[in-house]
């Protein structure tokens, strides 16, 4: 029997409104982290004189010069892309789910492919702020004399234009970076907690999420660092020939995984709740 199509509607706008709370929650508490990871990973080696010397350094360094919201840097084009590109990651993958059902494809198997599917639409809607993102997060000016996110937008298009050399610099490493991140985390995520039992428990059934949620983001940003390297690297400040040598693939690892590992749990959660909350509140009116 085919489905009403208010309710499929229902439930898309279900799904994108708690995908979008999942995405702008995350940013808002995780950025920092985010451009510690940047900032190591467009770095140009040990003979760099700003290059930092450790994790504690880069903290103390950008607190120092840049001051505390020299951890916020580019967080406007994220705040703008986080909202529909969590909303685009959790809608699509529910869709490439549920399409990937109907083929008749193994449950666990599908968690993963649909998660591939989602990561490859969300790089093609987001690369873009990303290259913004990237470019103002490499800027050690303080924050006051750095360019807003929509002059640095204009630059960019005006010096470089649209394509693959301007505001979709580094597209096939963003594609690269969202589809084997969210076919890890999701494929990861929806097996593990089908396996392990329910508790009864409230405070204990979270536990159980975020913690499955926080090895899955671990995991996954182990997986996928060497695609979010190659696409800092690209997007941002470009190294002087033959001064730094591609083999660094893991920069930035630990700052990564300290964001996307926690960040990652609360995607999950916060999106499970709202879409809950959602589904109890609004359907049952």
């Amino acid at each position: 029997m085919a489905r009403h199509p208010g309710g499929f509607l229902q439930e898309a706008s279900h799904q994108i409104a708690a995908g979008g709370s999942a995405g702008l929650v995350e940013i808002c508490l995780m950025h920092p982290l985010d451009v510690v990871k940047t900032r190591f990973q467009i770095q140009r080696g040990k003979t760099d004189p700003t290059s930092y010397k450790s994790l504690g350094d880069c903290f103390r360094t950008i607190f120092q010069r840049e001051g505390l919201p020299g951890f916020y840097k580019g967080i406007l084009p994220p705040i703008l892309a986080e909202t529909p590109k969590r909303a685009v990651k959790f809608f699509t993958f529910e869709q490439y789910k549920k399409l990937l059902g109907f083929a008749s494809f193994p449950p666990g198997l599908a968690f993963a492919v649909a998660g591939l599917g989602s990561g490859l639409t969300e790089a093609v809607v987001v690369n873009p702020f990303e290259v913004v993102k990237v470019t103002l997060q490499a800027n050690r000016n303080s924050f006051t004399e750095q360019p807003s996110s929509f002059v640095q937008a204009q630059q960019i298009i005006k010096s470089d234009g649209l394509g693959l050399h301007g505001l979709n610099k580094g597209l096939t490493a963003t594609l690269g970076r969202h589809g084997v991140f969210n076919m890890v985390y999701f494929g990861f995520y929806f097996n593990v907690k089908n396996i392990l039992p329910v508790n009864k428990d409230p405070n204990l059934e979270f536990l159980r999420k975020f913690g499955i949620g926080l090895v899955s983001g671990t995991i996954a940003s182990i997986i996928n660092i060497p695609f979010d390297v190659a696409k800092s690297r690209i997007q941002g400040p470009q190294p002087v020939p033959g001064e730094i040598k591609f083999l660094a693939l893991y920069k930035g690892l630990i700052p990564k995984i300290m964001r996307l590992g926690p960040g990652g749990a609360v995607m999950l959660l916060v999106y499970e709740y709202v879409y809950a909350w959602l589904h109890d509140t609004v359907d049952l009116k």
